[in-house]
């Protein structure tokens, strides 16, 4: 198996045709979106197809200038936008909403096209984008206060709750509209301002997002978009985190990077929310419905090729149940992956972002390999950016694909036989995102889900993010909540009124 980093095998017949993107042309942008003006920058940057390498268009490649003109224009719009009644702000919410549902097959298009997911999962990304406009557009109006009862009867005691200024919105590649209609929907229905920075690698949904915003009423210097290339990411981060005009940062991306921005928003204490990297555990006990368990394992791991901050890593089954299950996993691979462009109906599986990504997956597979793991289904990598989907067993708690984040279609199997063990190899990990686990027994549901030191638990469930719920980790897996009720909190500051001087 020593050949694992180097073998090369070719994909389906189908991917040796060419692809174009074909959208409607008010959706495909490529300049900057800046205090509701298009803007060129001095240079451009290519955005590729993952599937094909090709290039599909060049996007403006802002600099520390436009990232300062923007914080600007956000700090002014903000003067006006934060006096707008929550009723406004819903209504011009909703009304994006409605216009992302519209356009929903172009806006799935772009994604399948620079990010590489199969355009099914895009029109399920496009759905989860715009339910967190219409959500956030409800919750706009429910932002309340608080009337405290006074210990004295002179004086009467509020909290105020009122939007916190502008903020920055830093966004990865893998959920190129979601993670911003997350974040930028809660911001705005606070009466915050923003200023997005998408991932280099994902820049066309987010440009066409804020061509849907001014569409709907959303005021120039709202929602500011400021993409660039990966060489100019530095600069143009150092002023979203840095300048003293932004009050608030909101990342998603690697635990790394998220301390980098933490480190830079220090000066300026400026208020943080991180979604950072996972490492998620799925615990399939000797009690589970082995099917359930099975259909849980295929969600979790293989939606995105693998590449979700809330994907399982680590695969951990009890001894009785160990071979039927992995027997019933590598036959449900066989069925039900199929590898290709995300543009192709038949596709379930597409490229990793990148062949930085592949080779991160392909040393993960040699280092098991070489520890004594056996692949069971796949392990090839192939033309391109493309991975096979690969399950390994013997695998053991030594080997690199235990210990770090994977991004990507491998699924390793520890074998376990009690439950305090399973527990105490899900629990160490210094990140804490999401975890999983199958159990028909009710008390051990209660146990493990408190036990299991994550921020987010789906119990014989494989799939569980929903605007209605929370969603964000413990550890270093980052800072606040997004989505729910509670992530509109994330996006304002208290304010205790005290009302004096009263006759009683």
């Amino acid at each position: 198996m020593s050949s694992l980093c180097v073998l090369r095998t070719r994909l389906p017949a189908a991917m040796q045709r060419r692809f174009s993107l074909d959208v409607s042309a008010p959706l495909l942008r490529t300049q900057g979106y800046i205090d509701g003006r298009w803007v060129s920058a001095a240079s451009v940057f290519p955005v590729l197809d993952p599937a094909t390498g090709e290039e599909i268009t060049r996007v403006s490649d802002c600099g520390p200038a436009e990232a300062k003109q923007a914080v600007d224009a956000a700090y002014r719009a903000f003067q006006s936008w934060k006096l707008r009644s929550a009723k406004d702000r819903s209504v011009v919410l909703r009304k994006w909403f409605d216009l992302l549902t519209l356009h929903k097959e172009d806006l799935a298009r772009l994604i399948t096209f620079e990010c590489g997911k199969p355009l099914q999962e895009s029109r399920g990304e496009i759905a989860y984008s715009a339910s967190f406009l219409e959500w956030f557009s409800e919750e706009a109006r429910r932002v309340y206060g608080d009337v405290v009862p006074s210990p004295s009867k002179d004086r009467k005691i509020l909290l105020l709750k009122q939007p916190t200024g502008v903020a920055s919105i830093i966004t990865p590649w893998n959920f190129p509209s979601a993670m911003i209609t997350r974040k930028v929907g809660a911001a705005l229905a606070a009466g915050c301002t923003v200023v997005v920075k998408p991932a280099e690698d994902t820049p066309l949904s987010a440009l066409a997002l804020a061509e849907l915003a001014e569409q709907a009423g959303v005021p120039a210097g709202v929602f500011n978009v400021v993409p660039c290339s990966r060489e100019r990411t530095p600069s143009v981060g150092q002023v979203l985190c840095t300048d003293p005009l932004v009050a608030k940062i909101s990342f998603t991306g690697s635990t790394a990077t998220g301390k980098v921005l933490l480190k830079m928003a220090a000066d300026t204490v400026k208020k943080a929310s991180m979604e950072l990297g996972g490492h998620a555990p799925f615990i399939v006990f000797d009690s589970a419905d082995v099917d359930m368990a099975v259909s849980g394992a295929m969600n979790s791991k293989f939606r995105n090729s693998g590449q979700t901050c809330v994907c399982s890593n680590r695969f951990l089954v009890q001894s009785r149940i160990h071979d039927v299950f992995v027997e019933k996993l590598g036959r449900a691979m066989d069925a039900d992956l199929r590898l290709g462009h995300g543009s192709e109906p038949n596709t379930t599986q597409g490229p990793l972002i990148n062949n930085r990504a592949a080779e991160k997956v392909e040393a993960q597979i040699s280092d098991a390999v070489a520890r004594g793991a056996k692949v069971l289904r796949g392990g090839q990598r192939l033309e391109g950016s493309f991975l096979q989907p690969t399950l390994i067993t013997d695998v053991t708690t030594d080997m690199i694909c235990t210990r770090e984040e994977t991004f990507g279609p491998l699924l390793p199997v520890l074998r376990f036989d009690t439950e305090e063990e399973a527990l105490a190899i899900a629990n160490a990990s210094n990140v804490g995102l999401a975890g999983y686990f199958f159990s028909q027994d009710v008390s051990q549901i209660w146990r493990v889900a408190e036990a299991l030191e994550v921020g987010m638990v789906g119990v014989n469930e494989g799939l569980l993010s929903t605007p209605e719920a929370t969603f964000g980790g413990v550890k270093q897996s980052g800072l606040g909540r997004e989505g729910s009720k509670y992530g509109v909190d994330e996006y304002l500051e208290v304010k205790y009124m005290c009302f004096g001087g009263l006759k009683p």
